[in-house]
């Protein structure tokens, strides 16, 4: 991370850390999204980021064709509530000839004072494909935007 300052022991960045992620969705968690315990139920944060990532990886290979084939290993690293403000983020990690690979966290955002705490990172990969479901090139265009 570049900038701001980091809580480490309670895992909380303050409102005046940067990144270079993109926000791309932010949820209420209501009381319908909580687990048995109170919690966001894990499944339910799941869907939001795998469906935030595809969005992100759609706009980013300018194509609405992209289905997930790769989730990462996702540890839950605090509870959200109801009533918190979850923002993803995301971020290109890296491009193939049909693949783009985004690092997505989600965040529990503090609306009073801005702080934000991880819930969750992982890598998620996603594929182009065609009409009739398979593997096609992301366009030379886009590579040359992501690839370094």
């Amino acid at each position: 991370m570049t900038g701001g300052r980091r809580l480490k022991s309670k895992n909380i960045m303050t409102m005046n850390t940067t990144t270079n992620m993109e926000l791309i969705s932010t949820h209420p968690v209501k009381k319908s999204d909580l687990g048995f315990h109170g919690n966001l139920f894990g499944g339910k944060l799941l869907a939001w980021v795998d469906a935030a990532g595809a969005a992100f990886a759609s706009q980013v290979c300018d194509t609405p064709r992209m289905v997930t084939i790769l989730i990462d290993k996702c540890v839950f690293q605090k509870p959200a509530k109801e009533g918190h403000l979850l923002k993803i983020y995301g971020d290109v990690e890296s491009m193939g000839n049909t693949s783009v690979t985004l690092k997505v966290e989600a965040r529990s955002h503090n609306v009073y004072d801005g702080r934000q705490a991880i819930i969750l990172s992982t890598h998620i990969k996603f594929v182009r494909i065609d009409e009739q479901g398979e593997a096609i090139p992301i366009s030379q265009r886009v590579k040359d935007k992501y690839v370094k």
